[in-house]
């Protein structure tokens, strides 16, 4: 049994009798009710059908019962939510032909077909119709803005997809600036979401399964993937994880991160999200999953490596060389976000003779009067950033970048200047705040600006011994988490050479024609052989004027010849 069948067989639920009541219980919500005459079909009086789903709704002024007949003998009731619908669409689309049609045809039924099939194959012509014949399947279309076409004699309902939803437009992500990369990231509508991978992979390997978590608000949530790349197994254990939560609503993606990560106390995050459509397009061309949830802006990319929090989009668009600099710098702020402020504590506090001697003295100097120690310092300056750094996120916009340049000069000149704190710890978390910047990935940058206070503790305890027992406790820590199996220091650790060339700097393009062994994926090459030994002849070029000569017009006069020195290549040119 696959987990697309076990989940099936998980939702349906036996029904308590053969023929349960069409009147719901009161006193009861109306998910529990759902959930009791889940196996409940549609009756063929459309009176009963309006009551049950009236009952359900309750009193409300946005619900709309419209009542006509179709060929002028069949009672007929259109459902929906006004608030939800496209009236426009709903009025030319559905209800006008199903009008047209009561007038002309004047309860003729052609060629004795079946009702159901005359309006559902010449009559409707919304493009997106279907028919379903479980009330609790009715009642959740309406409530996320479809509209539901009920006809007396029919066992079945017609669904027609017109929600409509006002959505703000597509825009740059704001979580992810780039200087060269594409300039549009995802909003809260899934299907906009689903349309944006699609044009980024017109190819009918890519899948999208669907699936609703959440007993109350039955958020839609879309897993992603590419066939013939990804590994099966990884998509199962995925769709596994996600039918085991069983929750009253999921608000934003940060829900299932919760639920489906392998360590649910680690402060490192072992599934990355992005705003960014490229990026995840990516993640799905090296055979990764991406999950989307209806309501949410962030896609969800599985499993995850600690390497990829540092990389960038346009860490692919540009030159290798210059990539691999600025990789490595982001490297060198990422060490300085987490170390820094523990060495500095280290050094003045148990080792000063480790200073070279003229910046012992100004050290000293600047420390003079000071009434605290160095590790009182850091922690006050620490929380005092941490603390500004909140409130410049929460303020608006118009105020949080005047807040943030008050905070940093004239704050810190003032606790300066009146003796609280010397200018080289200020310099020092000055340089650790940008450092923790530096980081693209925001959930990364807040798990090392958490690590920093337990190890200012512990240099202040234990010196420099304490600042190696930290790192070494965090590196084991490290290389125990493990994301959907795949090990977090990955690949280094477990070594992997061809893993190696887009990690601490990145190769060329050409030099990977794997994709990531971690992912163990069916396919594994994504660069064509003649792409590979095209690198590896010299270029042709075709236009350098020793080989074709430099033919000015009808001139002759003083122009070079080519190079082979044949004069009548010249003239045939």
């Amino acid at each position: 049994m696959t987990i697309w069948q076990w989940y099936k067989l998980r939702s349906k639920k036996v029904s308590q009798s053969q023929q349960p009541r069409m009147i719901p219980p009161k006193n009861q919500p109306a998910h529990q009710i759902l959930d009791q005459y889940d196996d409940t079909k549609i009756s063929h009086r459309i009176e009963a059908t309006i009551s049950f789903v009236q009952k359900i709704l309750g009193e409300n002024d946005d619900f709309v019962i419209r009542q006509f007949r179709v060929f002028d003998e069949y009672p007929a009731v259109l459902m929906y939510f006004s608030d939800l619908v496209e009236k426009q669409y709903l009025n030319d689309h559905i209800l006008k032909p199903l009008m047209l049609t009561s007038i002309n045809e004047q309860g003729k039924v052609k060629d004795n077909r079946p009702l159901k099939d005359i309006l559902m194959s010449d009559t409707l012509y919304a493009c997106e119709g279907r028919t379903e014949g479980l009330l609790t399947e009715v009642v959740q279309a309406l409530v996320q803005g479809e509209t539901v076409l009920v006809v007396e004699g029919l066992e079945e309902a017609f669904l027609f997809s017109t929600r409509h939803v006002d959505k703000r437009s597509i825009t740059q992500p704001e979580t992810e600036q780039v200087i060269r990369g594409a300039r549009e990231g995802f909003i809260e509508m899934l299907d906009t979401n689903l349309s944006l991978l699609r044009y980024r992979l017109p190819t009918p390997d890519l899948r999208v399964k669907t699936i609703r978590i959440g007993r109350v608000t039955k958020s839609k949530v879309a897993l992603c993937y590419l066939d013939g790349i990804v590994n099966p197994q990884l998509v199962e254990e995925v769709f596994r994880r996600l039918s085991m939560i069983d929750i009253d609503g999921i608000l934003d993606i940060g829900y299932l991160e919760q639920f489906i990560e392998d360590n649910h106390l680690s402060p490192f995050p072992q599934i990355q999200n992005t705003e960014r459509p490229d990026k995840a397009v990516a993640n799905l061309l090296e055979g990764r999953v991406i999950l989307l949830v209806d309501g949410s802006p962030f896609a969800l990319i599985l499993p995850t490596v600690f390497s990829q929090f540092y990389q960038t989009v346009e860490d692919y668009s540009e030159r290798y060389l210059l990539v691999s600099f600025i990789r490595l710098a982001r490297l060198v702020a990422l060490v300085f976000s987490l170390i820094f402020p523990s060495l500095y504590v280290a050094l003045i506090s148990f080792n000063p003779e480790l200073i070279p001697t003229e910046f012992a003295v100004a050290v000293a100097g600047g420390r003079a009067g000071v009434p605290f120690p160095s590790v009182i310092e850091v922690l006050i300056m620490e929380v005092s950033m941490e603390v500004l750094r909140e409130a410049t996120l929460r303020l608006p916009q118009q105020v949080g970048g005047a807040l943030s340049i008050v905070g940093v000069l004239v704050i810190g000149q003032a606790a300066v200047a009146a003796g609280f704190i010397s200018p080289i710890t200020v310099v020092i978390i000055a340089l650790t705040t940008i450092g923790s910047f530096a980081t693209p990935a925001y959930n990364a940058a807040l798990a090392l600006r958490l690590l920093r206070f337990p190890l200012v503790i512990l240099s202040s305890i234990f010196g420099l011994y304490g600042v190696m027992i930290g790192l070494i406790l965090i590196a084991n820590h490290m290389l125990s988490l493990k994301s959907f199996g795949v090990p977090y220091l990955s690949p280094i650790v477990p070594g992997n050479f061809q893993g190696m060339k887009d990690t601490l700097a990145r190769m060329p393009l050409w030099s990977m024609p794997k994709r990531p062994a971690l992912l163990h994926t069916p396919n594994d090459t994504r660069l064509g052989k003649i792409t590979q030994e095209m690198t590896h002849h010299a270029p042709n070029n075709t236009l350098d004027p020793l080989k074709v000569g430099n033919i000015r017009r009808d001139i002759t006069d003083g122009v070079s010849s080519p190079s082979n020195g044949d004069s009548s290549s010249d003239s045939s040119n």
